[in-house]
């Protein structure tokens, strides 16, 4: 396979046509190997506009899906992000090229390897990949300027705010099957603004507590 003409027919046909236009954010995607992140057994679906099967039941996000939760965190190379679910790295990698310093938080010791290596291989020195069960909240309060939550959530815990310093953002997939919703909630001194910005699915974060849809 011809990768970096794969890479660049992904960015045409897939990222730009669903609204991803910084610069920043393209640059990204084009330097980054994202078939050294795919299991090898997957490799030709590298840049297919599919979920990819990671060890242990996991996915790889279909690449469009990545780039646009990143780019509506409007990163800076001064930020420090907070990510949620590390799988197979990509994602940690993407918004380590963009910001200062990531910290993802994986709850499974195979993914937290795999994504620990490629990171590695990839050259990413700027993003600690730590165990742990992220569900429950991560780090002191006001400490990060993004989160990125790489699972969906049934709603969003308010423990999640607390973690952002004034100004920060939060991109999260929220609510339940057939149609969630990707949401930014933007934190403005004690308040927290919630943007909801397209339809699309994604797993259940690890020990998420689901919610009744209906309440009568």
């Amino acid at each position: 396979m011809d990768y970096e003409t794969a890479r660049a027919n992904m960015i045409e046909q897939q990222i730009r046509p669903w609204n991803v236009l910084e610069m920043q954010t393209l640059d990204a995607l084009g330097a980054l190997r994202r078939e050294d992140f795919v299991p090898p057994e997957h490799r030709d679906l590298a840049f297919a506009d599919v979920q990819i099967p990671l060890p242990d039941g996991e996915v790889m996000l279909e690449p469009k899906l990545s780039a646009r939760m990143m780019e509506a965190l409007h990163l800076q190379v001064t930020d420090k992000v907070l990510e949620i679910g590390t799988g197979s790295g990509y994602l940690t990698a993407l918004l380590a090229l963009v910001s200062k310093h990531v910290t993802s938080v994986e709850i499974n010791p195979t993914l937290l390897q795999l994504g620990q290596r490629n990171l590695g291989m990839a050259g990413i020195d700027n993003a600690a990949v730590v165990e742990g069960d992220g569900h429950a909240g991560w780090g002191e309060a006001g400490e990060y300027d993004a989160i990125l939550i790489g699972g969906s959530l049934p709603i969003v815990s308010s423990i999640w705010f607390d973690k952002l310093k004034p100004g920060g953002r939060l991109m999260v997939i929220e609510g339940h099957e057939p149609a969630m919703q990707a949401v930014r909630y933007i934190k403005s001194g004690s308040s927290v603004k919630r943007e909801s910005l397209f339809e699309t699915w994604a797993p259940r974060l690890k020990n998420a507590e689901e919610t009744p849809e209906f309440e009568f």
